[in-house]
């Protein structure tokens, strides 16, 4: 197996006894990935990742790549994959534009709505604990209740759903599913009614592309200009829209997809194309976010989906390919204090650094957009640190920072 662009996050040379930084492997055609262009990303029971791409499905089991697609599969529905979800039985579910297929170890089963599809045109499928699957579409929701003969039930506008189709669904301990429209907020459904939160109830955008709920039945809701935050009780606790730090006037961070590691980091991915094109993933510890971008090694900035496999590997899909993101820390940025850098922008090239308490046996390095480092600094924040950027070009810099007690903090800075 060919593994390119493989590198450490942070090298410190030396300098402190560093502990390990993230890796970035990323995977292309040219290791096996059918297409470049990948849409969504499951990761089964035995931690098989399955990809869904513009020109069919990919495995991969750690070493060895298994492709799939219409030209080689019969039962197979279209190549260009909008949806994909491992079940707990070991299927394999796909989404298309044209309806969904099933594999179920050996073949392929295509379904569409002669079958009981409610639209063909699915975005999003996901398995309930009762093994229900669940599909997201254009128009609406289907379930299926495979057991013990398939059994098709679908909703749209005319049971209560709001209009723009349905792109995502997460479930509750109870049991409860939480729908992201297109269109029109996020949707509560017990199985019987509808119950619609919108921006009348704080979530910040009605158009929601992604759901997570934690373990303490938080409901992380991401939409086309940040991420809310509702609590158990399903009340509004907070809205983040700069997670990934970005050039202005792209300062709202769209969220394309949601996943949560063990140790109950948040991770997002995000994605702007408004005036350039900028994405990348932001990690929440639930005091403080953390970004990666090209700049630390992701293979592209248009970022698709995310998805968490069983060693706390973080599977990022982007139109480039995919990159596999390992040794994430335990906690992200686990200080008990602000990083605060002034002014930024900066017209000048100077940025003034503070923390709300002091280090000893600090570095702080400075990367430009490429990744190299065009400034170390040994033993700062005693006080205000300053960061001279005056004979520099002009664009985006990256500040890393590692204290003595191997925490890590990482902001963006714009020289204009």
């Amino acid at each position: 197996m060919k593994k390119n662009n493989l590198f450490f996050l942070i090298c410190f040379f030396g300098i402190l006894n560093a502990p390990t930084a993230q890796l970035f492997t990323n995977y292309t055609n040219v290791d096996g990935l059918i297409d470049n262009s990948v849409n969504c990303i499951s990761i089964d029971a035995n931690n098989n990742v399955w990809l869904g791409t513009q020109n069919g499905v990919s495995k991969f089991d750690g070493s060895a790549w298994t492709n799939y697609n219409a030209s080689m599969d019969t039962g197979f529905i279209d190549n260009s994959i909008n949806a994909i979800c491992a079940t707990s039985n070991g299927f394999v579910w796909i989404g298309t534009d044209f309806g969904a297929s099933v594999f179920d170890g050996t073949s392929w089963t295509s379904f569409t709505t002669s079958n009981g599809l409610g639209d063909n045109r699915i975005n999003h499928i996901a398995e309930k604990s009762d093994g229900t699957i669940w599909f997201g579409d254009y128009d609406g929701l289907t379930i299926l209740n495979p057991s013990p003969t398939y059994n098709w039930s679908s909703y749209t506008m005319n049971d209560g759903l709001p209009f723009g189709g349905i792109n995502y669904t997460a479930f509750d301990s109870n049991g409860d599913a939480w729908l992201g429209s297109g269109l029109g907020g996020l949707i509560k459904f017990d199985g019987s009614a509808f119950e619609i939160f919108n921006q009348n109830n704080g979530i910040i955008n009605n158009k929601v592309r992604s759901v997570l709920i934690d373990g303490q039945d938080n409901k992380w809701v991401g939409t086309a200009e940040g991420l809310t935050v509702l609590n158990s009780s399903n009340a509004f606790v907070a809205n983040h829209t700069k997670m990934l730090i970005l050039s202005p006037p792209d300062t709202l961070n769209p969220v394309e997809d949601l996943a949560i590691d063990s140790q109950g980091n948040i991770w997002t991915g995000i994605y702007v194309d408004y005036l350039v094109t900028e994405g990348g993933v932001a990690v929440y510890d639930g005091n403080f976010w953390a970004d990666f971008d090209v700049s630390h090694g992701l293979v592209g900035p248009v970022v698709r989906a995310l998805d968490v496999d069983g060693n706390d590997n973080v599977w990022v899909a982007t139109s480039t390919g995919v990159s596999k993101i390992s040794n994430t820390p335990v906690a992200i940025n686990e200080i008990n204090a602000n990083l605060n850098i002034y002014p930024n922008p900066s017209n000048n090239g100077l940025y003034y650094l503070s923390l709300s308490k002091n280090f000893t046996n600090t570095v702080l390095k400075v990367n430009n957009i490429e990744g190299k480092t065009i400034l170390i600094k040994k033993n700062v924040f005693d006080g205000i640190t300053e960061i001279n950027l005056q004979n520099s070009e002009n664009g985006i810099y990256f500040i890393e920072i590692l204290t003595n007690q191997n925490q890590i903090l990482r902001k963006k800075i714009i020289k204009k």
